[in-house]
C-alpha cells in the first residue's frame, strides 16, 4: 500500500485548523497540524512533507516570514501554498517571485483548495517555482513528463496542434526547463502574419539600406535568439523562397543579414509549430521534403480541448484566479449550470477560445457566480440546457446538477473511478459515496 502524502498544516485558528485537517484526512492525506510558527519550526524539521500549507497572518508571527526563513537555511523540499485575506494579495503576489507555489484568498472555496493541494502533490499544477504545467489530462502529463528529458537533449522540435491549443505554452515550458538557457531569450515568431521579404528581414535582420526605410541596422530574431530558444510559429505558412532559406539556416547554423555578405553564427534551440498537415503538404508539393525532415526530429502533438475534457475545469481556475489578480477582484466561482455549459461545448478554439469565454462571463457576470448565458457571445452558441427542474426546491435542483455533472465526467472516463475523481477534485472514496447517494453506476448509468 502507498504511504500517505504528508501535508504541514501551519494555522492558528482552531476552527479553520480541525475543519481542514478533517477534509484533508477525508481525501487521504496524513495532515500535520502546526498551531504556531514555533511549532511549524519543529515539524519542518522532521521534513518528508508533499506540501505545506499556511495562513500568513499567525498568533505569534507571519508565516510569510517563515517561509522565507526555512528558505534561507533549509532550502525549500516541499511546495509552500498560502492562505491569505484578499487585501494582502500583493504580498502573495511577491511570494510567488520568492519562490512560493501559489496562494489562495479568504474566503475560500475549500474544493478548490483540494485542487490545489492534490495538483501539487502529483506534479500536475503548478511547481514550487511557481511556474504552470501544462494540465491534468493523461495527454499532458505524458507532455509534461517528456519535456523534461528534450529540453536537455533536443535541439530541434516540431510541435502540431489545431489553433488554440497552448503551443507556444508548450514551447515556453521546454524552455523554462532547459538547465542551460532557461536565463537566455525565448523570441517568438509568427511566420503566417508576414509577407515573404519581412519575413525574411525579420528572420535574418538587415543591414542598413538594405532597403527602403532601413535607416539602420537590425538584428533579426535568430540573432536575437542565440543562445536560448527562437520559435517559429506557423511554419507551414511560410513560402516556398523562405522554406529554402530557413533550411540553409538550420544546417549551417549561421545567417546573412539582408543586404549584407557576413556570415554571422547562430547557436539557439529552434521550435517549430503548425496547425497545418504538413506530411500531407509534401505530398502535395507545398512544404519542402527536406525541411520537414530537418525541423522533425522530435515532435509534440497537442491534442485539442474537445479530446481532454478533465484540462478544463483545471484551465477555467487559472483563468478565473488570472482574472482576479489583474483586476483586483475577489475570484469568482461557477455555478453548476456553467460548470455544465463549459464541459459539453466543443471548444472548437480550444483553449483561446475558452479564455475568452471566461474573460466574458467575468464581466458579463455582476454578482460571484459565473452563469451559463454569459459564456458564450453568439445566440446558438450555449450548448443543451442542464437538469430541469423548475419548480423544485433548491437541494433538488442541486442533487439534479451534481447527478448530471457527475454522470457527464463518469461518460468522459469510460466509467474509471480514479481518472474521473481526479477531474472532479475529489477522493475516490468521496465519488462512490456520491455515486451510491445518486444511484449511479460506473457507466454513468442508473443502478437497478
Amino acid at each position: 500500500m502507498n504511504e500517505r502524502p504528508r501535508l504541514c498544516l501551519i494555522e492558528d485558528d482552531a476552527i479553520m485548523g480541525e475543519s481542514l485537517c478533517d477534509r484533508f484526512e477525508l481525501e487521504g492525506y496524513a495532515v500535520d497540524w502546526a498551531r504556531s510558527i514555533a511549532e511549524a519550526r519543529e515539524r519542518l524539521a522532521g521534513g518528508g512533507y508533499a506540501v505545506v500549507l499556511s495562513d500568513i497572518r499567525l498568533g505569534d508571527g507571519y508565516g510569510d516570514a517563515l517561509f522565507l526563513e526555512w528558505q534561507e537555511t533549509h532550502g525549500v523540499a516541499a511546495p509552500w501554498l498560502f492562505i491569505t485575506a484578499y487585501g494582502a494579495v500583493d504580498r502573495a503576489v511577491e511570494l510567488l517571485k520568492r519562490g512560493a507555489a501559489d496562494y489562495i484568498t479568504k474566503p475560500f472555496d475549500l474544493d478548490a483548495l483540494v485542487d490545489k493541494v492534490a495538483a501539487l502533490t502529483t506534479g500536475q499544477g503548478e511547481d514550487a517555482s511557481g511556474a504552470t504545467t501544462l494540465g491534468t489530462s493523461a495527454a499532458m502529463r505524458r507532455i509534461s513528463s517528456l519535456l523534461g528529458r528534450l529540453a536537455e537533449q533536443a535541439s530541434t522540435v516540431l510541435i502540431t496542434g489545431e489553433s488554440g491549443t497552448g503551443k507556444e505554452a508548450v514551447a515556453r515550458e521546454l524552455h523554462r526547463l532547459d538547465p542551460v538557457r532557461s536565463d537566455q531569450p525565448f523570441v517568438p515568431v509568427n511566420c503566417g502574419g508576414l509577407t515573404e521579404t519581412l519575413l525574411e528581414a525579420e528572420l535574418f535582420g538587415h543591414e542598413k539600406g538594405a532597403f527602403t526605410g532601413a535607416v539602420r541596422a537590425r538584428p533579426g530574431v535568430f540573432e536575437q535568439a542565440h543562445g536560448g530558444t527562437l520559435f517559429l510559429d506557423e511554419v507551414g505558412d511560410m513560402p516556398p523562397v523562405m522554406q529554402v532559406k530557413l533550411l540553409r539556416a538550420i544546417q549551417e547554423r549561421q545567417i546573412v543579414r539582408v543586404g549584407g555578405e557576413k556570415p554571422i553564427p547562430v547557436e539557439l534551440r529552434l521550435i517549430c509549430a503548425t496547425h497545418r498537415d504538413l506530411l500531407q503538404m509534401v505530398r502535395e508539393g507545398s512544404f519542402r521534403e527536406d525541411l520537414y525532415y530537418r525541423i522533425h526530429v522530435i515532435h509534440l502533438r497537442i491534442p485539442p480541448l474537445r479530446e481532454r475534457p478533465e484540462d478544463i475545469p483545471w484551465l477555467v481556475r487559472r483563468f478565473l484566479e488570472g482574472y482576479a489578480r489583474e483586476h483586483g477582484e475577489p475570484v469568482k466561482t461557477l455555478t453548476p449550470t456553467a460548470e455544465n455549459a463549459l464541459l459539453r461545448h466543443p471548444w472548437p478554439g480550444n483553449i483561446r477560445e475558452l479564455k475568452h469565454a471566461i474573460e466574458r462571463a467575468c464581466i458579463m457576470s455582476p454578482g460571484p457566480g459565473l452563469q451559463a448565458d454569459t459564456l458564450f457571445d453568439e445566440p446558438g452558441d450555449e450548448p443543451a440546457p442542464g437538469p430541469d427542474v423548475e419548480g423544485a426546491r433548491l437541494s433538488q435542483y442541486l442533487q439534479a446538477c451534481e447527478e448530471s455533472y457527475i454522470q457527464r465526467a463518469l461518460e468522459l472516463h469510460d466509467g474509471h473511478i480514479g481518472n474521473t475523481a481526479a477531474n472532479l477534485g475529489i477522493s475516490r472514496k468521496n465519488l462512490w459515496e456520491r455515486m451510491k447517494r445518486l444511484g449511479l453506476s460506473a457507466d454513468g448509468g442508473r443502478q437497478a
